[in-house]
């Protein structure tokens, strides 16, 4: 893989050692539900993720085998869709991190995140090529069921539930409400409800308030444009404690500009 940008807000609170992530571990894995580490390998990977250094978070995971996956996956996503300025390599990290998500899922069937990572790369990849053309393709069904998927295995999972929100307003969007409803499933009272959901599984969450804000104007336009702009001043405010979180707190306070 060519150079990656460096995450451009390094700071000591982002800096975690084995200890102090154990200890803080619920709160940063809130979105996720992902299990405490049992590898001190896989640990030194996510204390790579949290501080920002993806690239390193990316080798170690992939280091460390099936159990490293999701956190090599995670980094890739995360990074792909925050730091990566050309559009072709983000589509290409996607379609890698699928790849092996898809493998994960074949070894281990339980694992929520296989489920959730991989809708997470084919959605954005799908974003990329523009969400009609990956509609086509039959990219939404597949979306639709790894996350259903992902929350089915992992109830508490607020970033599954936001990333189908999101899906449905997508859809709904792009295809209108009737054929949404009848292809894909997708209703806007569902996606509001996935929504809240979302916010109250992780209600520190900067990117659930920002997900919801575009959902809200994507399914009633101008509007909502109002609730939309408290989404995102709430999202601003958020306390990042990670560098993933950063990225999401400064991407609310862009909007706002």
């Amino acid at each position: 893989m060519a150079k990656w940008t460096k995450f451009a807000h390094t700071e000591k609170a982002y800096e975690y050692t084995a200890a102090s992530l154990k200890k803080n571990w619920a709160r940063l894995h809130t979105g996720d539900c992902e299990a405490f580490p049992k590898d001190d390998a896989i640990v030194a990977a996510w204390i790579h993720f949290h501080a920002g250094r993806f690239e390193e978070a990316y080798k170690a995971g992939l280091e460390a085998g099936d159990a490293g996956v999701n956190v090599a996956n995670k980094a890739a996503n995360i990074y792909a869709n925050y730091l990566e300025k050309s559009d072709a390599k983000k589509l290409e990290i996607y379609q890698e991190v699928a790849a092996r998500a898809e493998e994960l899922q074949a070894a281990d069937k339980k694992n929520a995140n296989a489920f959730y990572l991989y809708a997470y790369a084919i959605g954005r990849y799908g974003q990329g090529i523009s969400v009609t053309k990956a509609l086509a393709q039959g990219l939404g069904g597949k979306v639709r069921d790894a996350l259903n998927t992902a929350i089915k295995l992992a109830p508490k999972h607020a970033d599954a539930h936001i990333a189908l929100a999101a899906f449905q307003a997508e859809v709904i969007d792009k295809v209108g409400s009737m054929i949404a409803g009848m292809t894909y499933g997708a209703k806007r009272d569902d996606a509001m409800k996935l929504y809240k959901k979302a916010l109250e599984l992780n209600p520190d969450s900067a990117i659930a308030r920002i997900e919801y804000a575009n959902g809200l104007v994507m399914l009633d336009g101008k509007k909502a444009l109002k609730e939309a702009e408290r989404l995102y001043g709430e999202a601003a405010e958020c306390e990042a404690m990670d560098a993933m979180e950063r990225l999401d707190v400064e991407l609310a306070k862009e909007e706002l500009e």
